[in-house]
């Protein structure tokens, strides 16, 4: 397991055979994309794993946030690898749908 972490913001790793979460909790905003960034950006050219982004733990996520989801989003399938995003809160959920790419983050719609 591997965590990065500052005040407001953590993403932990977890592997487990050829799949990989990642479980993220707090803020997913501007100030903290770089951190984000910098966890995700070995997992998301491993075409090799199946990469779940698990926000059970998230208590927001701004612009920033949802567009990183979409690039990773876009880059696993032009690899033909399976993204997933699990366990959305409430008021994350609520967001997804409002922006429309709820239906992007859709288990059947993006898994290969």
């Amino acid at each position: 397991m591997n965590a990065n972490k500052n005040d407001k913001f953590k993403a932990t790793t977890e592997k487990n055979g050829n799949s990989c979460t990642v479980y993220l909790a707090g803020e997913l905003d501007l100030s903290v994309a770089p951190d984000f960034r910098l966890v995700m950006e070995p997992l998301v050219s491993d075409a090799g794993i199946d990469l779940i982004v698990n926000l059970k733990d998230l208590k927001y996520i701004d612009s920033t946030g949802i567009g990183i989801l979409l690039s990773i989003l876009k880059a696993r399938h032009g690899m033909e690898a399976r993204f997933l995003v699990e366990q959305v809160p409430p008021q994350i959920q609520k967001l997804f749908d409002m922006t429309g790419i709820a239906k992007f983050f859709a288990p059947n719609e993006n898994s290969q």
